[in-house]
């Protein structure tokens, strides 16, 4: 089983069925993510070499393959995560120790944040599952104080947040509302590149950033399209 639900009210009151993510689709949420990453390792670190240290695609693809074989070991001595704070927090945990950059202490933030406020559960409801994104997002905020058209990973996963809550407030299910969410993403990368940097070594180049796509938003958005997958029941 991939989905957990909870009945919860429309905007015109009617009880709607909102399925959400148990452990075994965060699992594959997890792995998907390394996935891609792996995939577009090359693409990630040409976009990095760009403005910044051209090496963005090799830190998180040494991130998430640690990431992946941390959850292996503890599944091969039957001490796979129990609950959602303790997956989470794995995964966080081992991305701070890394990966390097930037990337390392923002995507392990992330991570850490949603273990908080996930709490000991094995299952969530959508909108649990969004609360859950948006305090990693806050979490982000926190850390690196970015904002909007700053040319960050933010300008990915703020469009995505609001997609998925508004979708799900609209009534629509999680696979949906995650579908909107990563278009939203895509749209948010896809517009830093005529952003100028404000944040991190890009906005060392000053104006010279604009022109090119922020690789933090493109591995951001594809943590959101990894979702997409992983989490979408078979037909």
């Amino acid at each position: 089983m991939g989905l957990t639900s909870s009945y919860t009210s429309s905007p015109v009151g009617r009880l709607i069925v909102s399925a959400g993510p148990d452990l075994a689709s965060l699992d594959r949420w997890i792995r998907e993510f390394a996935r891609v990453i792996e995939v577009h390792q090359g693409f990630l670190t040409e976009l990095d070499s760009a403005i910044g240290d051209a090496d963005h695609g090799t830190n998180m693809r040494r991130g998430m393959s640690a990431v992946v074989t941390s959850l292996d070991a503890a599944a091969a001595r039957s001490e796979s995560p129990e609950t959602a704070l303790a997956m989470f927090k794995s995964v966080g945990m081992t991305l701070v120790s890394t990966v390097g950059g930037a990337s390392g202490p923002l995507y392990g933030t992330f991570f850490l944040r949603m273990a908080t406020a996930s709490g000991d559960v094995v299952a969530m409801s959508a909108t649990e599952f969004a609360t859950v994104l948006q305090a990693g997002l806050a979490g982000i905020v926190q850390r690196g104080k970015p904002e909007a058209g700053d040319k960050t990973m933010y300008d990915s996963l703020l469009p995505a947040c609001t997609a998925l809550d508004a979708s799900l407030a609209a009534g629509l299910d999680l696979d949906q509302a995650l579908t909107a969410a990563s278009a939203a993403a895509d749209a948010g990368r896809d517009a830093t590149t005529s952003m100028q940097a404000h944040k991190g070594r890009a906005s060392y180049l000053g104006e010279r950033s604009i022109g090119h796509q922020d690789p933090g938003a493109t591995s951001a958005a594809l943590l959101v399209a990894a979702a997409v997958t992983a989490f979408r029941q078979p037909e």
